[in-house]
C-alpha cells in the first residue's frame, strides 16, 4: 500500500521490512564507540590540532538538573527539587571553562552557543546572568551567533523569557511531547494546553528569531486520533521548527522508562499510522520535511542550510554550521572536533573531582582514523542532504569511490531495487521513500556498529 505525500512516498510494507535498529548518526563514529582508553592527554592533543585549523567554534553547556523525572527521557539528568545543588555545579562549570580555554585559541569566532539539559531554566535568573557573563568573558562570541536554550514550560514566566532575550539568547526550544492529558500523566509530564500556549505567546512577544518544539510518537495511550489533535494544536502554536521523535523504549539503558506501562504503548502499525499522518499534516501546512524527524518552515535556517549544502548533524541533531568544531562543557557533555570526540564524566562527583584538580574532565572519547573521517563525510552527506556526489569524496580524499566502497555499493543494490536509493555513475540519491529510512541506508557505510543493532532505537 503506497501513499503519495508532498515529496514523500509512504510504503508501509517497505517501512516494516526495514524497521530495524540503527544509530541516529548525530556523529560518526556514534557515541557508543567512545572508549575509556581515550585520555585527557588525547583530548589536549586534539585541541592543539584544532587550534592549528583555526575553525570557528560551537559551544554546548549542559545543565543536568530537573525538578522531576519525565519517564520517556533519554537524557543524562539529575533529579532534585533542591535548587541549592545548582550553585556548586555552576562554580565547577566555570572552573572547567577556565581550565579548558587555557588550551583553546579563543580568538576563534564562536558561531553557535547552546544550553541544554536537563532543564536550563532550572537556574535562577541571576545564575543565568552569571554563566552568560563568564561565557562572554572567555570566548569571542560573534555578534550574529545563534544562541539557543532549551526550556521546560512548566517552570517559566513571561519575565524569565524576556530576560533570556534581553541577555542575548535568540533561539529557544521546548518539549511538548503530547497535548493529551492521559499521555502526559503516563509519562509524568503534566503541562496543560493553556500553559503551552502561554509560553509560546511570551516567546513570540519577546521576538526570538526561532522557536523549536519537540513531539514524541509511540508514547503510552497515544493513538492516531489523539496524536492528530496534538499535531493540529502544534501547528496552531506556529513554531519555526518541529522535531517529531520516535519514542525509544530502552528500559535496559534508561531504568526510569520501567515506570511506563508497557502494555499501553501503541502497536507498530499504530505508530506507522501516526508517522504517516504527521508527515501529511505538517507538509500540508507549510513545513518542509528536512529529514528523519525534523520539519522546518521554508524560510527557517535549517531549510536554507539544507538548500545551500551547509547542513550537518551533531549531538544536538541537525545544525546549520557545517564548518564549526564543537566544545562541550558540563557533566556528560561531548566535544566534537575534526578528528576526535571527547565526553566529560557523567557523575557529578567524578566531574567535580577532575575540575577541582585542574584536569579536563574527560571520561572517554575516540580518535578518528582517516577511514572514520571518510565514512563520516559519506554518512553525514546521506543524513543531511540525501545525496552524495562520489567525485566530491574522491577529490577530497584522493580515493576511487567505487573501489573504496565496493562492498557497500553491492549492499545498496537491494535497497535500489526497493526504491530507497538511486545508484548513478557519480551520485547516490536518496529517494523520497528512502528519506524515511535514511538510517538504514547510512548504516551500510558504518564499520563500527552495524553488527550490534540491539544497542540502538528502531529506525521508525
Amino acid at each position: 500500500m503506497v501513499f503519495l505525500l508532498p515529496g514523500v512516498k509512504f510504503d508501509l510494507d517497505l517501512i516494516k521490512k526495514y524497521d530495524t535498529r540503527a544509530p541516529r548518526y548525530t556523529s560518526y563514529p556514534p557515541a557508543t564507540e567512545l572508549s575509556e582508553t581515550f585520555t585527557t592527554k588525547d583530548f589536549q592533543a586534539a585541541i592543539t590540532a584544532s587550534n592549528q585549523r583555526q575553525t570557528p567554534l560551537s559551544l554546548y553547556f549542559h545543565i543536568p538538573f530537573c525538578q522531576s523525572a519525565c519517564y520517556f527521557c533519554g537524557c543524562n539528568t539529575v533529579i532534585s527539587s533542591n535548587k541549592n545543588i545548582a550553585k556548586p555545579y555552576l562554580e565547577h562549570l566555570v572552573q572547567e571553562i577556565q581550565n579548558t580555554t587555557a588550551l583553546i585559541d579563543t580568538s576563534r569566532k564562536v558561531l553557535q552557543v547552546h544550553w541544554g539539559g536537563g532543564t536550563p531554566n532550572y537556574l535562577e535568573l541571576h545564575q543565568v546572568e552569571f554563566l552568560w557573563n563568564k561565557i562572554n568573558h572567555y570566548f569571542n562570541i560573534d555578534s550574529q551567533a545563534e544562541v539557543s536554550i532549551e526550556i521546560n514550560p512548566r517552570y517559566v514566566t513571561r519575565e524569565y523569557i524576556q530576560f533570556l532575550k534581553d541577555i542575548g539568547f535568540n533561539r529557544i526550544s521546548f518539549g511538548i511531547q503530547d497535548f493529551n492529558p492521559e499521555v502526559q500523566v503516563a509519562v509524568n509530564r503534566i503541562q496543560p494546553e493553556a500553559m503551552l500556549f502561554d509560553a509560546m505567546g511570551w516567546i513570540k512577544e519577546a521576538k526570538f528569531d526561532s522557536v523549536n518544539v519537540d513531539l514524541i510518537y509511540g508514547l503510552p495511550y497515544q493513538n492516531l486520533q489523539t496524536f492528530r489533535e496534538t499535531i493540529q494544536k502544534t501547528i496552531a502554536l506556529d513554531p519555526d521548527r518541529i522535531v517529531v521523535f520516535n519514542f525509544a523504549y530502552v528500559p535496559w539503558m534508561k531504568p526510569v522508562q520501567k515506570r511506563i506501562p508497557q502494555d499501553a504503548l501503541p502497536a507498530a502499525q499504530e505508530k506507522l499510522d501516526m508517522l504517516k499522518m504527521t508527515i501529511e499534516e505538517l507538509t500540508s501546512n507549510e513545513y518542509l520535511f528536512i529529514g528523519m524527524d525534523h520539519f522546518a518552515k521554508t524560510n527557517d535556517e535549517l531549510a536554507i542550510a539544507q538548500r545551500h549544502g551547509t547542513l550537518k548533524r551533531n549531538f544536538q541533531g541537525y545544525t546549520t554550521h557545517a564548518e564549526t568544531e564543537l566544545f562541550g562543557f558540563g557533566s556528560t557533555s561531548i566535544s566534537m572536533l575534526e578528528d576526535a570526540y571527547a565526553q566529560n564524566h557523567k557523575g557529578l562527583k567524578d566531574y567535580y573531582q577532575a575540575v577541582t584538580a585542574g584536569i579536563i574532565p574527560t571520561s572517554k572519547g575516540v580518535k578518528l582514523s582517516q577511514n572514520d573521517i571518510i565514512r563520516r563525510d559519506v554518512i553525514m552527506s546521506i543524513m543531511s542532504h540525501f545525496q552524495l556526489h562520489k567525485s566530491d569524496i574522491e577529490t577530497k580524499y584522493h580515493i576511487s569511490f567505487d573501489q573504496y566502497f565496493s562492498p557497500e555499493l553491492e549492499e545498496l543494490k537491494p535497497l535500489e531495487a526497493d526504491g530507497l536509493v538511486n545508484l548513478l555513475a557519480d551520485e547516490i540519491q536518496i529517494t523520497d521513500t528512502g528519506r524515511l529510512l535514511v538510517r538504514n541506508i547510512a548504516v551500510i557505510f558504518d564499520t563500527h556498529t552495524r553488527t550490534r543493532e540491539t544497542k540502538f532505537s528502531r529506525a521508525i
